[in-house]
């Protein structure tokens, strides 16, 4: 009985000596630029970018597969930091890429819902609550306002609602830049001064 405790913690030593030297010799780093492009991004994990989330689109704009300009949630304001951090050119939204809509959330009409728990396993972030043939509602605090949870609704009872600009939620925008035509005209007004 003895000897077979011994046996079993010299193994168990041996696998754990093993075990620490491999995770010492194979250790890698993540790429610390496709962190801080993640960390720009608004980590509402919609999709709307053609990435299945924020960290795979960080990392297709870190290996340079993908353009600043693909993140609706964002804004141009994402665009903006996204271009400062890079160093590169602004770029507007895309013809590929839908337009910014304004800050939103779901909004469930519980009279409607049935219970079927489909926008529960819709939605990223988890911002839905209630239980199998229970009425749902939302968490707003928590909704980015992805519109992942609408498709799947099978009673149409969810609708998104715009959330209005108020002292208590405003934030200062990135100055919008200028196209070319009109940094030509602006500059031509200065010269003209």
């Amino acid at each position: 009985m003895l000897s077979a405790l011994l046996v079993m913690s010299a193994i168990a030593t041996v696998l754990g000596a093993v075990l620490g030297f491999a995770a010492i010799k194979f250790h890698t780093e993540g790429n610390p630029l496709v962190d801080k492009i993640d960390a720009v991004l608004p980590q509402t994990q919609c999709g709307q970018c053609s990435y299945p989330g924020c960290k795979p689109y960080a990392t297709a704009i870190a290996a340079g597969e993908a353009d600043i300009n693909r993140c609706p949630p964002g804004g141009e304001e994402g665009i903006q930091k996204l271009a400062d951090l890079l160093g590169v050119e602004f770029k507007p939204f895309g013809s590929d890429t839908a337009a910014p809509k304004p800050k939103s959330i779901a909004l469930i009409d519980e009279t409607t819902c049935i219970g079927c728990t489909l926008c529960i396993q819709a939605c990223p972030v988890d911002a839905i609550v209630g239980a199998a043939k229970q009425m749902h509602t939302v968490i707003a605090a928590e909704c980015t306002g992805c519109e992942l949870c609408i498709a799947p609704c099978p009673v149409d009872c969810i609708s998104m609602q715009v959330i209005e600009e108020k002292i208590s939620n405003w934030k200062w925008k990135y100055p919008l830049q200028a196209s070319g035509a009109a940094a030509a005209q602006i500059s031509a007004t200065g010269a003209a001064r």
